[in-house]
């Protein structure tokens, strides 16, 4: 709540005229002073009436490729009994005031506004609250008071279509192609367990520890795993226009192009990030598979495009660090590294991994210059945008 000038002007005026007016004993001083303090105060309580509102918000589709048409429905009941509402409320759309016109909606009665989202940049944009301004008649007084929650509208990058995608470097047993020629079963984690799971899969330790039935979850290594590592170092993209580096925007793109493509062909792919996400080091997250999904639900990120939308550039983190640890690791058979141009300096760090990683490409982009062919030892694409990318990755005729 806040007393506009004009409030405090009377107030102030209020107690000059009521002090004034019983120092000296002037009774119409006295009276203009409490007709001025009983404005102040009735204003206060007009403005304190708070309409009862619930707000309801749905997002078509919450879900949407950069560039795509999205939409917010936004749902106003006026839950009171007695009369009438008319006020102009503001919803938030990111970083954008919209204004939502809410004329005599009268009790127990809805009203429905929609408006499109902007979604011609990557990233998560926040919609909500509805903010809701009271004045009283005379505009002594402002309050703002805040409906409803916050509801995400995930932004994606742009998905480029992908024909080749990379499968290892031997047979399995399946026909694809993979580091391990037999086939074998390795653990990657633990669950609860659920209805029908074999017995012989429980974690009996682990279980008596923390006092519920834990399922070992188990891989088949046979299977080519392909590893997706962004660099998200701001120092790594140096060129901003408006403050948006587009050579990370198109390594994003390419990121969401191979995961897309390895998850049509029903590969185990894992997103990466040089400089680790809030959710954890190093940004991983796996499906009930080891693998990383398309696609998620829900209001947090569940899946690889929601992680891509979700993540900025940070000053944290270093290409050393990052191929350290999958160097420890050894996540997959296939190493994808998505750069700018201020990291070409750093591709000796990468050519470290051949040894881990039977088949290492690297995407630089917005580079001036190309980078020099087989550099340490890499398939290096050099490509100005995500579409660019995608061409030359089909083009590649050694993995």
């Amino acid at each position: 709540m806040g007393i506009t000038a004009r409030g405090i002007g009377l107030l102030g005026a209020a107690v000059l005229l009521l002090g004034v007016g019983f120092r000296f004993g002037y009774p119409e001083l006295t009276l203009l002073g409490a007709a001025a303090g009983t404005a102040v105060a009735v204003a206060l309580v007009a403005a304190a009436r708070r309409p009862r509102l619930l707000v309801s918000r749905q997002a078509d589709p919450d879900r949407v490729a950069r560039g795509e048409p999205a939409a917010m429905t936004l749902t106003v009941h006026n839950a009171g009994r007695v009369r009438a509402v008319s006020m102009v409320a503001t919803d938030r759309c990111g970083d954008l005031p919209v204004p939502v016109p809410v004329l005599r909606l009268r009790a127990g009665a809805d009203t429905t506004v929609s408006y499109a989202v902007p979604t011609s940049r990557r990233g998560v944009v926040p919609v909500g609250p509805l903010r809701v301004t009271r004045r009283d008649p005379l505009g002594l007084v402002v309050l703002a008071r805040s409906y409803g929650g916050v509801v995400p509208v995930w932004v994606h990058p742009r998905i480029h279509p992908l024909r080749a995608v990379p499968t290892g470097a031997g047979r399995s047993l399946d026909g694809r192609v993979d580091a391990v020629p037999h086939g074998s079963i390795t653990f990657d984690s633990l669950r609860e367990y659920v209805v029908g799971d074999e017995l012989r899969r429980v974690h009996w330790r682990t279980s008596a520890r923390v006092g519920e039935l834990m399922v070992r979850e188990n891989v088949d290594t046979s299977l080519p795993r392909i590893v997706v590592l962004v660099d998200n170092r701001a120092v790594a993209h140096p060129d901003r226009v408006r403050g948006v580096a587009e050579s990370f925007e198109s390594a994003c793109e390419a990121a969401a192009s191979v995961v897309t493509a390895a998850v049509r062909e029903d590969l185990p792919v894992v997103l990466l990030f040089v400089a680790a996400e809030e959710a954890g080091a190093g940004g991983a997250a796996s499906g009930g598979d080891g693998a990383d999904q398309p696609d998620g639900s829900g209001t947090g990120p569940t899946g690889p495009l929601d992680r891509l939308a979700a993540v900025t550039l940070t000053g944290e983190g270093t290409l050393e660090a990052a191929a350290a640890r999958l160097r420890r690791d050894r996540l997959g058979d296939t190493l994808v590294v998505l750069t700018g141009p201020g990291a070409t300096e750093d591709l000796g760090h990468l050519g470290a991994l051949r040894r881990a990683y039977p088949s290492v490409v690297v995407g630089i982009f917005g580079a001036a210059q190309p980078t020099p062919p087989d550099a340490a030892g890499l398939v290096v694409i050099d490509a100005a945008d995500g579409a660019a990318f995608a061409a030359e990755w089909d083009g590649v005729r050694r993995w």
